[in-house]
């Protein structure tokens, strides 16, 4: 919780990748509130207001995913809706004049993004899903000190680069709105 209060300031991309980890995480523990606070949330150095506050998130999170029907997979709405508006945003800034240095970048990416789409199994999602799908996966991979091959770690690399750009730029539409006519 207040790691994803500070990244949903900071950084979106990052923010939308540490909530699908915080929806696994509740998935591993079963969804069981008892469970994560007593095997998880315990083990953090935490005050005592903290970790219940702490623990009232993760409760609020089950609840959440219990009525969203996303208790083994898929994701909760408000993550839904985060991923739109930056699917929303991107669609924006490559419609605009305003952003050659986002367009230049998304054109630079767009050969993996084809590529790891062809290779996964929804063949229809947006680029901007397949981005972050990527980056998760490999994260998982990482934290599995699983092998990842060059050609993905290049991949990785660039497409990193593209969401930390979107990602700066919804900030600064928060912060400022965009203009892009």
């Amino acid at each position: 919780m207040f790691i994803s209060q500070e990244l949903r300031k900071t950084n979106i991309a990052e923010y939308l990748l540490y909530m699908w980890q915080v929806e696994n995480i509740i998935r591993a523990f079963d969804c069981s509130l008892t469970r994560i606070r007593k095997e998880y949330i315990a083990r953090f150095d935490y005050t005592d207001e903290q970790k219940e506050e702490l623990t009232d998130w993760y409760g609020h999170l089950i609840r959440m995913m219990n009525q969203e029907g996303c208790r083994e997979q898929g994701h909760l709405q408000i993550n839904k809706v985060t991923m739109q508006t930056l699917v929303e945003l991107h669609t924006q800034l490559l419609a605009s004049t305003k952003f050659p240095f986002y367009n230049a970048e998304y054109y630079r990416v767009l050969p993996y993004i084809v590529e790891l789409r062809n290779r996964g199994a929804n063949k229809d999602e947006n680029e901007i899903e397949t981005c972050f799908n990527s980056l998760y996966g490999v994260m998982m991979l990482r934290l599995q000190k699983k092998e990842i091959s060059t050609n993905t770690e290049h991949a990785i690399k660039e497409i990193t680069t593209f969401l930390g750009m979107l990602s700066d730029y919804y900030k600064k539409d928060k912060e400022e709105g965009l203009k892009f006519e």
